[in-house]
């Protein structure tokens, strides 16, 4: 049985758990935070298990390895909504809709009819868009409280405190799920920021996942229940301040209200921002150097990839198999 420490309690480093505990291991989980928060970058996560929208600007083994999260968060978590993706756009931007089908597969069309049929509430404000039927989305903060819940009945150490990976790497086998708090360890690891924001609209209805294209600022909004919603699109390269700027807060909220206007009357009950873990080609990567293996770069498709990524480190651990993302091994 491998004794194994995992640094780093956010979506990777639960995956990760999940997938050694599943595999036999004795793990032990180390943060510096006790419990998931707002300094987590899987805190501000979408939440959207979209893998062929994804394809219209991912590389392709996000679309292929993404196909394993709806599955996988099912079968270890109750946070899963199978409703599907509506992708929409104004009138004028119709191009922007074209050049996502062309780019993205395994959609349907629908007119205004069947938008309607779909989102009562967009009636009358589309008549064109894409239905993604195999797609789903989760709350994260519920997915995480619950997965990180069934580790520790599952007999999961989870300690509070500051890791050295090296240090822990010479007592035994260690994995870094840092993501970009690990930036300082892995040199070509780079900071995408994220800003977005989180709706209380009582008068708003949403089933699924909306993604309104636009040239400037393709948005996205998701639903959480209760008239919450989770609402972003931007991505900038940089470290993440520590607030949201003006132009992503304006643009953010004025695409909401070209969704449908009832949002004019929404409250801003959270603003988000994070940095989040990529690589040069948005990849994650799995390097292992003896006893320690660094799983980072999920970029923003955290809870999309992190079960794949999960898959082959224990893939690597248990059956010396090498992962499709892996590089810079040594021994």
């Amino acid at each position: 049985m491998h004794r194994i420490t995992i640094i780093g309690a956010g979506v990777a480093g639960l995956c990760v758990a999940r997938a050694l505990l599943d595999r036999g291991a004795r793990v032990t989980l180390i943060d510096r935070q006790a419990t998931l928060g707002p300094q987590s970058c899987s805190w501000w996560a979408g939440g959207m298990l979209a893998p062929f929208c994804e394809g219209e600007s991912a590389e392709e083994p996000v679309v292929r390895l993404g196909q394993e999260a709806v599955g996988w968060w099912a079968a270890h978590t109750q946070a899963v909504h199978r409703n599907g993706t509506l992708v929409i756009s104004p009138a004028r931007d119709t191009a922007e809709l074209t050049r996502f089908a062309r780019r993205t597969r395994n959609h349907s069309p629908v007119d205004a009819e069947q938008i309607a049929a779909l989102e009562p509430d967009l009636a009358n404000r589309f008549t064109r868009g894409l239905f993604f039927k195999d797609e789903a989305h989760l709350a994260p903060r519920d997915a995480l409280a619950q997965l990180r819940a069934g580790l520790i009945r599952d007999g999961v150490i989870f300690e509070q405190g500051d890791a050295d990976p090296d240090a822990l790497a010479r007592q035994g086998l260690t994995i870094d799920c840092r993501g970009f708090q690990a930036r300082a360890q892995i040199p070509d690891l780079r900071g995408v920021k994220g800003e977005m924001l989180v709706l209380s609209c009582p008068d708003v209805t949403l089933s699924r996942p909306l993604r309104l294209l636009h040239p400037r600022m393709p948005l996205y909004i998701v639903p959480r229940g209760d008239g919450v919603f989770m609402l972003g699109a931007t991505m900038i390269e940089g470290q993440a301040g520590r607030h949201v700027t003006a132009r992503a807060l304006l643009e953010l909220l004025s695409a909401a209200y070209a969704l449908t206007p009832a949002f004019g009357e929404a409250e801003v009950i959270e603003i988000g921002v994070d940095s989040r873990p990529a690589f040069a080609d948005n990849l994650p990567r799995i390097r292992r150097h003896g006893n320690l293996i660094r799983a980072n770069g999920l970029f923003r498709h955290g809870f999309l990839l992190a079960p794949a990524l999960a898959r082959m480190v224990a893939g690597l651990i248990y059956d010396n198999t090498t992962p499709e993302v892996m590089d810079e091994t040594t021994t």
